[in-house]
């Protein structure tokens, strides 16, 4: 009986959690407007792992497709705000800290 609890328990708690966890939310790669200097293939997936805490960027915008450009657009987010405040301030810390790094110039990112 007791084997019974804990298999049940097993399988409505555990697998479904160890599911969630295990996915990958959001695209491998975004592809994001980058103005005149062209645009980013941003490799999504690749943040996802290293830094494992979406809000580190999505504090500045929510996480659904177009979200940057849109808040660009409407005013919420200043041109290079996220650049500046977010993916360059982290590549540049990390790169001082003797992590590994992603692109510290424009065309590290951008490509026309």
């Amino acid at each position: 009986m007791a084997n019974r609890i804990v298999l049940f328990c097993f399988i409505i708690f555990i697998v479904p959690a160890a599911i969630v966890f295990a996915q990958n939310y959001g695209k491998k790669e975004i592809l994001i407007d980058g103005g005149k200097k062209g645009n980013i293939t941003f490799p999504h997936q690749t943040h996802q792992n290293s830094i494992n805490d979406c809000m580190v960027c999505h504090v500045s915008f929510p996480q659904e497709e177009g979200a940057l450009t849109k808040f660009k657009k409407t005013g919420m987010l200043k041109k290079k705000q996220v650049m500046n405040k977010t993916c360059l301030k982290c590549h540049r810390n990390s790169k001082k800290a003797g992590k590994a790094y992603g692109p510290v110039k424009c065309s590290g990112c951008h490509i026309k």
